[in-house]
């Protein structure tokens, strides 16, 4: 009934004209319209021509055509949800695994559909039962986006506009929410599972869900037209840098360089714009630390999937409604260097606690990584000089720099370029200093040559004729000097 009903109304654009002209008598109806087909067709023939050309492209009248038959879909799914609510006890549901209770909810809904007699082919029954049970059970309209693989992010701005990212690429989606309600109710849901809360005391909330994925949520009244949630996806399958190389992110003997980088405990800053990649390709670093090590892991919300044994996850904690409890990413990094860790990872470096993480790589915690938003190495490392000033210290600028130079050895640059696709821009050491300035040097760039017909930029990663890395006397003490050096190699040859 509401599929057709949709269907029918999206292929055509003048069905809304005849239901006035159809209640009429039907034998005048022919007679007027022969009359005035024939003076247009006479003398106005180029504006009969442009209206249909015009039509297509105007995207408010598909969507509001849209949304029509989307109130008449949920009127009828709200009478059954209704019904089941009445019907079925919540309690004991609760009790059961998930597949029992998605049965037993499909069972009672369709006792409610036969006994309210509603007309609904076995197509639309399905997609009303499916529907429902992500209701009780599940993330409501949000389920089958997040089942799907290949969404990178989901934008819900209001209960009536959902938007998700594909291959670099932002669409519009037919998928809404019966009300702001029932997205404020699912952004509860999603919030109150790592212990958090979302209501108009605390409209702002950072939370996670169990796959990791990040979502934040701000709700009315700072959001004027209804609670905007966003998720950032993550892949079910994890990529590795293997998967990496194979999209086009970094060439392989780049990608050779960036796993010696993490097997020889570099302390490594990976920095990058929103969207960039940056928390991927450092979950993709951390496959190359050793087993034995003990890792621990600082976040705002953990979306860290590390795959060590031996892993410690520590996540912030935002202040009570008394103001009160807040542990912030600074409380976290100082912490960590009384828990005997050998590695820490920051998931994002945005404040004073860069400092305490500097220290860290400073005091003997070698391969500890974090990343950080910025454009480019150089204004990776302003950054750091300007968080660190955050933080209230009163150190001459030579004293941060000097330290900022002792801790980071290697600064990876991520990008998302204009196309949709990300890639590794930079491999960039820092060296020393000159002065009152920081040195440091290129190893690999990503050159863009042009684009192809598609609008896909072309583009390649080259050396920058750096035979001898900065750490190339760790790579020797860890035994991997002879891969780096082929690696470098073999991309300078390629570039040459």
């Amino acid at each position: 009934m509401f599929g057709r009903r949709g269907n029918d109304e999206g292929t055509r654009v003048m069905p809304e004209f005849r239901p006035p002209v159809q209640p009429a008598v039907e034998p005048p109806a022919p007679a007027p319209q022969a009359p005035e087909l024939k003076p247009v067709a006479a003398s106005a023939a180029p504006p009969v021509v442009r209206r249909p050309i015009e039509a297509p492209p105007t995207v408010p009248e598909p969507r509001r055509l849209q949304r029509e038959r989307s109130e008449s879909y949920y009127d009828t799914k709200s009478q059954v949800f209704s019904a089941l609510i009445d019907t079925i006890d919540l309690s004991q549901l609760a009790k059961l695994d998930p597949d029992s209770a998605r049965e037993e909810i499909r069972d009672i809904v369709n006792d409610i559909i036969a006994i309210k007699n509603f007309a609904m082919s076995i197509a639309e029954q399905e997609e009303l039962l499916e529907d429902i049970c992500n209701d009780v059970l599940g993330y409501g309209p949000l389920e089958p986006l997040l089942a799907r693989d290949d969404i990178a992010d989901i934008m819900v701005n209001g209960s009536k506009n959902v938007y998700i990212e594909v291959n670099g690429k932002v669409e519009q989606t037919g998928i809404r929410f019966r009300d702001n309600q029932q997205l404020l109710n699912i952004c509860q849901r999603i919030v109150s599972q790592v212990g958090r809360r979302v209501d108009e005391s605390s409209p702002i909330c950072d939370a996670r869900l169990p796959d990791g994925s990040r979502v934040n949520v701000i709700a009315p009244p700072l959001a004027i037209d209804g609670t905007a949630l966003t998720i950032r996806k993550f892949k079910k399958d994890k990529l590795t840098l293997d998967q990496i190389m194979k999209f086009g992110a970094i060439s392989p003997a780049g990608a050779e360089v960036l796993k010696i980088i993490g097997r020889v405990r570099c302390n490594v800053i990976i920095s990058g714009g929103t969207g960039s990649g940056k928390t991927t390709l450092l979950n993709c670093l951390t496959n190359y630390v050793d087993r034995e090590e003990r890792v621990i892991t600082c976040e705002d919300s953990a979306e860290l999937q590390l795959q060590q044994p031996h892993v410690v996850r520590l996540e912030t904690r935002p202040p009570n409604l008394e103001g009160e409890g807040e542990v912030t990413m600074r409380d976290l990094v100082k912490n960590c260097l009384r828990m005997r860790p050998e590695r820490i990872i920051v998931g994002e470096v945005r404040g004073p606690e860069v400092f305490d993480l500097l220290q860290a790589m400073n005091t003997g915690h070698d391969g500890s990584m974090g990343t950080i938003h910025s454009n480019s190495p150089r204004e990776c490392l302003n950054r750091m000089e300007s968080m660190i000033a955050m933080g209230g210290y009163t150190l001459p600028q030579r004293t941060v720099r000097e330290i900022i130079v002792g801790s980071v050895d290697v600064i990876i640059q991520a990008a998302r370029l204009r196309d949709g696709s990300r890639r590794i821009t930079h491999i960039t050491e820092v060296i020393g200093m000159e002065g009152d300035v920081i040195i440091t040097q290129d190893l690999v760039l990503y050159n863009i040559k042009g684009e192809d017909a598609g609008g896909r930029l072309i583009g390649e990663h080259v050396s920058t004729g750096v035979g001898r890395p900065h750490f190339w006397e760790r790579a020797r003490y860890y035994g991997e000097e002879q891969r780096l050096a082929s690696a470098l190699d073999s991309m300078e040859k390629r570039a040459s």
